[in-house]
């Protein structure tokens, strides 16, 4: 799943940039209210990770202005700014989460896949595709009692597959979705995945990843 997080400092930056990134997502960053805002606005993103107090424009500006625009990409304030108040502004102003600084890593992770689970209506975690099950808050998966191994990007393909069952996704939008910036990796990465993910996922579950020759992908 794509992120964007807008953060001014650095060092948190690259903390969490690293830690998101090992666990499959992409991920854009922008360090001031300008860049996050050309972002969010020319870019799609699941979640977008906001801190409040940025340079050049503040994150409650930015977040207005998204949503004034109609941008329905789920917003996590992540401030210093800890009163009721301003949790309760950042909420009042289309916010769907507030963490305050300084957090643990997992909760913040935790309260991402929430959103995520939320923008597909799957508040249960665990899914069953053929044989297999998924937990996507998780990330494990299972054939039967046996544990399946896929990496991080792996995941992140069948995440991004599942999450829209039935319905056919182009390998660009998969790239572009997948990967940080504009996606542009070499044009037989998708299709490894893909091959590594039907041969992991087993005979019967892994043939229901159909591929949809010259447009992209769909899980029946």
């Amino acid at each position: 799943m794509k992120l964007l997080l807008v953060e001014d400092s650095r060092r948190l930056q690259q903390t969490l940039k690293k830690g998101l990134t090992q666990l499959g997502f992409a991920l854009d960053t922008a360090m001031d209210g300008e860049e996050g805002s050309f972002l969010a606005e020319t870019g799609e993103y699941d979640v977008i990770v906001l801190d409040l107090m940025l340079p050049k424009r503040d994150g409650l500006s930015l977040l207005k202005g998204i949503r004034r625009q109609g941008i329905k990409s789920h917003v996590l304030i992540l401030s210093a700014k800890d009163q009721v108040q301003d949790r309760i502004q950042g909420l009042e102003w289309g916010a769907d989460d507030y963490l305050v600084k300084p957090f643990d890593f997992e909760e913040l992770v935790a309260r991402i896949r929430a959103l995520l689970r939320r923008s597909y209506k799957h508040k249960n975690p665990w899914i069953e595709l053929g044989s297999v099950r998924i937990n996507l808050a998780t990330q494990e998966v299972y054939y039967g009692e046996e544990s399946i191994s896929l990496t991080a990007k792996e995941f992140a393909v069948l995440e991004y597959l599942l999450l829209r069952k039935g319905r056919v996704v182009t390998r660009q939008a998969m790239i572009e979705h997948l990967y940080e910036g504009y996606g542009e990796i070499a044009s037989n990465v998708l299709d490894v995945m893909v091959c590594n993910l039907r041969r992991k996922l087993g005979s019967d579950t892994g043939a229901m990843i159909e591929t949809k020759r010259g447009v992209g992908y769909v899980i029946i």
